[in-house]
């Protein structure tokens, strides 16, 4: 193997709503090759009560976000109605690095990061730095779980602002990519693009055909509940760890 180049003929399948330039910088500089098959999109939710909203969003102790879609609806949100970060002395919660660089783009500074990228992780330590009378605001998309309203020991309301959506658009290219080609690892960051995957693509190939990725214990899951083996799962949730795990594993 080229130790410069360790990914040299590998082709990376990425199957999230976006490919960062950075990411795909990273993944060329390694030798491999980047594919983008989005299996789900993002759409921010609109509503007639949007500005209203913003400004009650002020009010707040605190204000969570647990992904960077979430961040991109908000500030579409305050671009749309005129709003800068400044009008907000709230604090921030951000669940990972991506968000949190979403937010100072936005021009917010991050109060609070958990040390493991995960909702399970962030309850736990975020109920260590507030307290009981605090208010809350949780910024989420249409599938987020109720891990943090139902863990956190502050008055926790939600406004979900954005919607994930399933799709198949880019389905039989990614099959026929897989079929016609070797030395790929699909790499999933949700559970949602997972259920595309197994509903379109695995019906046509066997798990133990296929190299997989994950980012996140609960992605990991879900590919594991599909019947997917030998998952690569970094412990730092995000996009280069995985790839850095990828290269770890071929080394092996």
């Amino acid at each position: 193997m080229n130790s410069e180049k360790p990914l040299t003929n590998e082709r990376i399948l990425l199957t999230g709503t976006a490919v960062t330039k950075k990411i795909t910088s990273y993944i060329q500089e390694l030798g491999g090759q980047v594919e983008h098959y989005p299996l789900i999109q993002t759409t921010e939710l609109q509503q007639k009560e949007d500005e209203q909203l913003l400004r009650r969003s002020m009010n707040f102790d605190w204000l969570i976000f647990t992904s960077q879609h979430a961040v991109e609806a908000f500030a579409a949100k305050m671009v749309r109605f005129d709003k800068q970060a400044t009008a907000w002395s709230v604090r921030i919660a951000a669940v990972g690095d991506q968000t949190e660089q979403a937010l100072v783009a936005a021009g917010f500074s991050v109060h609070f990061k958990p040390t493991r990228f995960s909702a399970d992780t962030m309850v736990e330590e975020m109920n260590t730095v507030i307290t009981t009378d605090e208010q809350c605001l949780f910024i989420r998309g249409s599938l987020a779980k109720n891990t943090l309203v139902d863990g956190l020991h502050c008055h926790v309301e939600t406004w979900t602002i954005y919607e994930t959506i399933e799709s198949i658009k880019y389905a039989a290219a990614m099959l026929e990519a897989i079929q016609a080609k070797s030395n790929c690892t699909i790499v999933f960051a949700s559970p949602s693009a997972v259920r595309v995957f197994e509903r379109t693509i695995r019906p046509k190939i066997k798990w133990s055909q296929l190299h997989i990725a994950a980012i996140g214990h609960i992605t990991e899951k879900a590919l594991a509940t599909a019947g997917a083996q030998q998952i690569i799962t970094p412990t730092v949730y995000t996009m280069q760890a995985v790839i850095d795990e990828i290269v770890l594993r071929k080394d092996r």
